[in-house]
């Protein structure tokens, strides 16, 4: 796989995350980002490689040009290849990182609370299993 190739991994077994996945299918632009669970032996070796601890992740990784963004550099940078509206979240990259990852970090600490969790991870059809690593 080449290093320009946009990565997203998420938490296989929470709801939430996977309902991002089946968004972010639907609304990017180009249709360009692999998918992979964190759960997964390359997700595993990808955080390895970005020296990401996956015992104590708890967030969605974005690998966009061989670089790793956690929390909400990984949510901005990942609206700006979606369709219409979407990509304008990326203005919220001024406000400081200290106060987006309080509210993401909020959110992450208790999506399986409010969303659920599910016993496997998400299973994409014929159409986007080639969008999916591993």
């Amino acid at each position: 796989m080449e290093n320009n190739t946009p990565i997203l991994l998420f938490d296989g077994y929470c709801d939430f995350c996977n309902s991002t996945v089946q968004f972010i299918l639907k609304h990017e632009k180009k249709h360009l980002i692999k998918f992979c669970a964190l759960q997964s032996n390359i997700g595993k070796s990808l955080l390895q490689k970005y020296h990401i601890n996956p015992e104590t992740i708890d967030s969605i990784v974005f690998i966009e040009h061989d670089i790793a963004f956690v929390k909400s550099d990984a949510a901005l940078r990942l609206s700006k290849h979606l369709k219409s509206i979407y990509p304008m979240a990326y203005g919220f990259i001024i406000i400081p990182k200290i106060i987006r990852n309080w509210g993401y970090e909020y959110i992450a600490k208790n999506r399986y609370k409010w969303f659920g969790k599910s016993e496997s991870c998400y299973i994409p059809n014929e159409q986007e299993k080639q969008r999916f690593l591993d």
